[in-house]
């Protein structure tokens, strides 16, 4: 059993359908990352990996990706399967002369949360995420994965303690890169070279101009929340949900962004009367900036 942030979980295997796989692969695969997403790809080795943003000339985030340097010229990008073709069909209108070919591999390679510690076979790939891990299975082989809805309600609940942001579809291009706390996460490399949006981020990093922030928090009450809901807090600061899941005692764990910062007036509360009230924030394994 494998633990993060008080959260267990308790199967050390488990399917995660949500998610699925792109691949880029060809000469120029991680040079035409490197243009397109906020990490340093480039500087990746193989079997390095890390987590990353594609976003709008705006600066909003189209969709996290964890990225997986399989080879020199392959590289494999976990994601939401709801934003799949949405974000291939975005990123091959710049492939242009570049030599990297993009293939969707959610059919034949399967995406499986592990807790720490789990063996794997030979072959299959991973990523570190969190304190846990992901493999990436071929599809129909053998390997049998336990897990029903508690089992994905604990997974997600662990993904909501350690502070790890998502974008689905009713949030992409919702939020700039900072208000996800993917500048926190290692997912914005400031130092690079340009890349999509990429002055919007710099401009909001430099200037400390970002005022909401993601943070954890708790419903009691309420109707399930979902990815672009708004929430509010006792205290009347609104907030849009970013991803939540059932808490362990009843209610629900979610992680939300709103005004954070000392001395910064917050937001007018959401108009709708039946919207959810929220207690905390709750700690996050990082700390925001001051």
């Amino acid at each position: 059993m494998s633990t993060h942030a008080g959260v267990d979980l308790s199967s050390p295997t488990l399917e995660l359908g949500g998610l699925g796989v792109l691949a880029f692969r060809g000469p120029d695969a991680a040079r035409f990352l490197q243009g397109q997403l906020s990490a340093d790809v480039e500087k990746l080795d193989p079997g390095a990996s890390t987590l990353a943003g594609l976003h709008s000339p705006q600066g909003r985030t189209v969709a996290v990706l964890t990225l997986l340097r399989t080879a020199p010229e392959e590289v494999f990008a976990v994601l939401p399967r709801e934003l799949i073709g949405a974000v291939e069909q975005r990123l091959r209108k710049f492939i242009l002369r570049a030599k990297v070919r993009i293939e969707d591999l959610s059919e034949t390679l399967r995406v499986v949360g592990s807790a720490a510690g789990t063996d794997s076979a030979p072959g299959w790939a991973q990523l570190p995420w969190g304190d846990r891990r992901l493999l990436l299975v071929p599809a129909g082989g053998d390997a049998e994965f336990a897990g029903g809805a508690n089992d994905r309600a604990n997974w997600e609940r662990a993904d909501i303690a350690a502070g790890m942001p998502q974008v689905y579809t009713a949030t992409s291009e919702a939020f700039v890169a900072q208000m996800l706390n993917l500048d926190l996460l290692g997912a914005v490399a400031f130092e690079k070279g340009c890349y999509t949006g990429q002055e919007v981020i710099a401009r909001a990093h430099y200037r400390g101009r970002v005022k909401r922030r993601l943070q954890r928090w708790h419903a009691a009450h309420g109707a399930a929340p979902r990815a672009g809901d708004s929430a509010r807090t006792g205290d009347g600061r609104a907030l849009t949900v970013v991803r939540s899941a059932a808490g362990l005692n009843g209610g629900w764990d979610l992680l939300a962004v709103g005004t954070f910062a000392a001395g910064v007036a917050p937001e007018s509360a959401p108009t709708q009367p039946d919207a959810l009230v929220v207690n905390g924030p709750l700690p996050l394994p990082y700390s925001l900036p001051e």
